[in-house]
This record gives C-alpha cells, sequence and structure tokens, in this order.
C-alpha cells in the first residue's frame, strides 16, 4: 500500500469530509476520491460506506487508519532521524497557543527560535486542551492549558512537555468587601455573581473543580474568553473571577490567592509523538521550557 494514500485515508478520518482532506493535503476533491478508490482495491475490503452526503470510515478503514498511524509514525521517525543528521535546526515550525498563552510566551519564542534559525509561524487559538490532538493536522506544536487537577492521557500517538504551573487567583474590584484579606474564602465567594468563560475552557473547568471540591457552586452571570474585557467587568463591579497568576492585568484590581485549596492551570506543549526529534520542533519545544521557566522564577511567590 502507498503511504500517500494511507496519508489521505487518515487525514479523511480525522477532517470527516473528502473536501476537507483535499484542502490539507493540497489536492482537488476527485484526486482524493480517486486515490482512496485505489486504495480500497489494494485492500481487497470496503474501506469506505455513505452517510448521508458524506462517507464514513467502515470496520475495516477503521482499523487500517490505526494501522496507518503505526506506518506514517515509523516513516516519520525515519524522516526525523534523516533531519537530525543535521547540526543546526533550521526550517518553519508551525505553532498553536492559547491567547493568554500567546501573550506571555510568543513574542519571546519567534525571535529566540529566528536566532538560532527556525522561522516560527504563531497563531492564537482560543479552543479546549482536548482538541490540540486534531489541531495537531495544521500545527506542528500546540500550546494548551488546562486544569491542573485534569489528569486525562493525551493517548500514544501525542507527546506532551510540561512547560509551567501557573496558580489561578481571585480578581476583586478596588472597594469590594473581601479586598482586605491576603486570602479569600471560597465560601465566602458563594453568593457572588462570577465572570466565566465559554465551557470547555480552561477557567470553566477549574471552576467546576473547585464546585466538585467545595460544594460551592459559582453563580455565573457573564462569559467571556478575553482577560482584557474580564478585567472591565469585574472593574465595573459586574462580577468576580478568575485570573492567572502571570497574567498582566491593566486595570488596578484586587488580585488574591483561594484560602485552603490550591487551584492551578497547567501549560503544556503538545506534539505528535516523536515530532521532537526533528531539530526545529525540538528547539522550539527547548526554548518553550526555557521562556516559561524565566516567566515562573521572575514571579515566584508563596500562594
Amino acid at each position: 500500500m502507498d503511504a500517500s494514500r494511507l496519508r489521505l485515508l487518515r487525514e479523511l478520518a480525522e477532517r470527516g469530509t473528502v473536501h476537507a482532506a483535499a484542502d490539507a493535503m493540497s489536492l482537488t476533491p476527485s484526486a482524493v476520491s480517486q486515490q482512496l478508490k485505489i486504495l480500497q482495491r489494494e485492500a481487497g475490503v470496503p474501506l469506505l460506506e455513505p452517510a448521508g452526503r458524506r462517507l464514513r470510515l467502515t470496520d475495516a478503514g477503521r482499523v487500517l487508519v490505526a494501522r496507518a498511524d503505526e506506518v506514517l509514525a515509523a516513516l516519520d521517525r525515519a524522516q526525523a532521524d534523516m533531519d537530525a543528521l543535521r547540526t543546526t535546526p533550521l526550517g518553519v515550525v508551525r505553532v498553536a497557543m492559547f491567547p493568554s498563552g500567546a501573550a506571555m510566551l510568543l513574542a519571546a519564542l519567534i525571535t529566540r527560535a529566528a536566532a538560532v534559525g527556525v522561522d516560527v509561524l504563531g497563531r492564537d487559538v482560543d479552543l479546549p486542551a482536548a482538541s490540540a490532538p486534531a489541531q495537531l493536522a495544521d500545527f506542528d506544536v500546540v500550546v494548551v492549558h488546562r486544569d491542573e487537577r485534569d489528569a486525562a492521557p493525551w493517548g500514544p500517538r501525542i507527546d506532551s512537555t510540561p512547560l509551567l504551573r501557573e496558580p489561578l487567583e481571585v480578581v476583586l474590584p478596588p472597594r469590594h468587601r473581601l479586598a482586605r484579606r491576603t486570602r479569600v474564602p471560597l465560601a465566602e465567594l458563594a453568593d457572588e455573581p462570577w465572570i466565566s468563560v465559554e465551557g470547555g475552557l480552561m477557567v470553566d473547568d477549574v471552576l467546576r473543580s473547585l464546585a466538585t471540591i467545595s460544594g460551592v457552586q459559582p453563580r455565573v452571570v457573564q462569559r467571556v474568553n478575553d482577560f482584557r474585557v474580564t478585567e472591565e467587568l469585574v472593574m465595573a463591579g459586574v462580577g468576580v473571577a478568575l485570573m492567572p497568576r502571570y497574567v498582566l492585568a491593566t486595570r488596578a484590581l484586587v488580585r488574591r490567592p483561594l484560602e485552603g485549596i490550591r487551584v492551578a492551570r497547567r501549560i503544556e506543549a503538545v506534539t505528535r509523538a516523536g515530532a521532537t526529534a526533528r531539530p526545529a520542533v525540538g528547539a522550539v519545544v527547548d526554548v518553550l521550557a526555557t521562556v516559561a521557566q524565566e516567566i515562573v522564577t521572575a514571579n515566584t511567590r508563596p500562594e
């Protein structure tokens, strides 16, 4: 079986439509369909079946995709071994980051990677961490954040490099009744209106985790994904919110740790398994780890 046809089958499995797979591989839909028909003849069993106006994998197709992952991973490792023979990391590395992570990391990553010959094409993408494997169809490195209590494994096709642990703090308007406290008990915020983010994103996951642990159910009145907007709402007295410690605030808000409970986000660089063997990708992950550690060192204080 031809490896390029196996890649097409995997792209179809990951992206869901022939048109999307064709766009990803810079081919026409008819060319993709033709190659998949050839692959099906080579396999000797039906790999695809109609599902309305789309095609979906048969059981045999799903089995072949799983085997294709193994074959293509082996080919990628072989290519990485060849790349690793070069002493200098060169090339373009595509990196996706959640927005507040991009604000912290992306500028330093671009400039430092350029100094060692790697061009970083960065993009801020506000998606749940669980979408990272799908994003790796378009990016070499995906930087994600999630509730540190989220221990869901990435699976054998994904490698994850921890970058930093960042505490989350409650942000309050300056005249709030709890503003003079050095630490704020979650129970004293039980009746407060909260500003959160869309369901599935990190802050909302943390709030739900806190509710499970403490029994205090936050009353969410607004959901916005931009921490800059969150600042304005908190300043106006619309509600209180959780904000990561290293996010720079432009408003003079009061930031306090929660009392008696540790709450933080974990930031990770996610790649396809074995991808860091490619010197350029490995260099990008190394730079990310260095920049992240510098941020932690510069901001370390007791929780």
